[in-house]
């Protein structure tokens, strides 16, 4: 009867490091031992203990994803953006065998980030924005080498990012807006998260090529909060011929908002929005906008945070951005 990994290096005449190492799939064994070592245990009903296993690597075989909400403390992770990104990290840190472990945190003091690592519930963290908690990210992962974000690659900063040139893409919606002889431009989103303050860099950029005095609305990424707040400046304020959105969530709330006001999308306002999330291309009028590739940030997140995890001080990323026209501007 084997009961045991030792029972089991018996029958198979392998040390108990061979056997273990043999279950656990790893390539050092050639895959015919591999093989006859999985077939032996299947035969007799034995199973590893992963607990055990678990305490005795150090490993809990989990990776915590974390959405930090400094400055946006009503969102949830059903928003689009968050679900695209929480669906392809699940997928990729299925592939490696690994759980997602989910936080959404809504820091009150500069210890939150501290206390996620000392708890041991987790081999690593992903944390999907920087909000505004950088400096608190920073100095986490000075001690703490398997962590990575996906948001801006800001100056001076030590942590590793994965993350779209935002500044681009702010940049790309504005010119297309301007292409189309659109000169009164709103910028829709607020800058003090760093990704957003990237976009509109890009859109005063780009208006100031042209010659255009673009204005800030500081909408909050909430639909809600968005609503409410477009709603007002469209009714009390200058009506803009182009809005550039900080994110798809926003640039729905201002197709919304239009079509109350009776105002045509694209002929009296053109809206652009940030991400391509699914519901993207199913608005009315299907919404332009800046496609970042979530599906490989999601990946790159996940290959980076191995990488560290195995020692490795692996470096930043910054992915291209994509506009994707639609019936919202044309």
């Amino acid at each position: 009867m084997i009961r045991n990994l030792t029972d089991l290096a018996l029958a198979a005449g392998l040390s108990k490091s061979t056997v273990s190492r043999a279950l656990a799939g790893n390539p050092v064994i050639n895959a015919e031992t591999r093989a006859r070592v999985m077939a032996l245990a299947a035969e007799h009903g034995f199973q590893v203990n992963q607990v055990a296993r678990n305490l005795r690597l150090k490993r809990t075989q989990a990776i915590g994803v974390v959405l930090p909400l400094g400055h946006e403390t009503g969102q949830h992770p059903s928003d689009p953006f968050f679900i695209t990104m929480l669906g392809h990290l699940a997928d990729a840190l299925t592939e490696r065998g690994h759980d997602l472990l989910l936080s959404r945190v809504i820091p009150t003091d500069e210890t939150w980030l501290a206390r996620l690592i000392a708890s041991g519930r987790t081999d690593g963290l992903i944390i999907i924005g920087q909000s505004d908690q950088a400096a608190v990210i920073d100095r986490a992962a000075a001690g703490f080498l398997p962590i990575v974000v996906w948001g801006a690659q800001l100056p001076g900063a030590a942590h590793c990012t994965v993350g779209t040139d935002n500044h681009r893409g702010g940049m790309l919606a504005t010119q297309h807006l301007i292409a189309q002889g659109r000169r009164r431009l709103a910028f829709h989103g607020n800058p003090d998260v760093p990704e957003i303050g990237d976009r509109f860099a890009g859109f005063t950029a780009a208006c100031a090529e042209a010659g255009i005095a673009g204005r800030l609305l500081p909408v909050h990424l909430t639909p809600s909060a968005a609503y409410a707040m477009i709603a007002e400046d469209l009714a009390t304020g200058p009506v803009p011929d182009g809005i550039v959105a900080a994110s798809d969530t926003i640039a729905m709330m201002a197709i919304r908002v239009a079509a109350e006001r009776r105002l045509r999308v694209p002929e009296d306002i053109a809206v652009t929005g940030y991400d391509d999330v699914t519901l993207a291309a199913h608005t009315s009028p299907p919404l332009t906008t800046v496609r970042q590739d979530l599906a490989r940030g999601a990946a790159l997140l996940v290959e980076l945070l191995f990488r560290r995890l195995a020692g490795e001080a692996a470096p930043s990323i910054v992915l291209p951005p994509t506009l994707v026209v639609r019936g919202s501007t044309r």
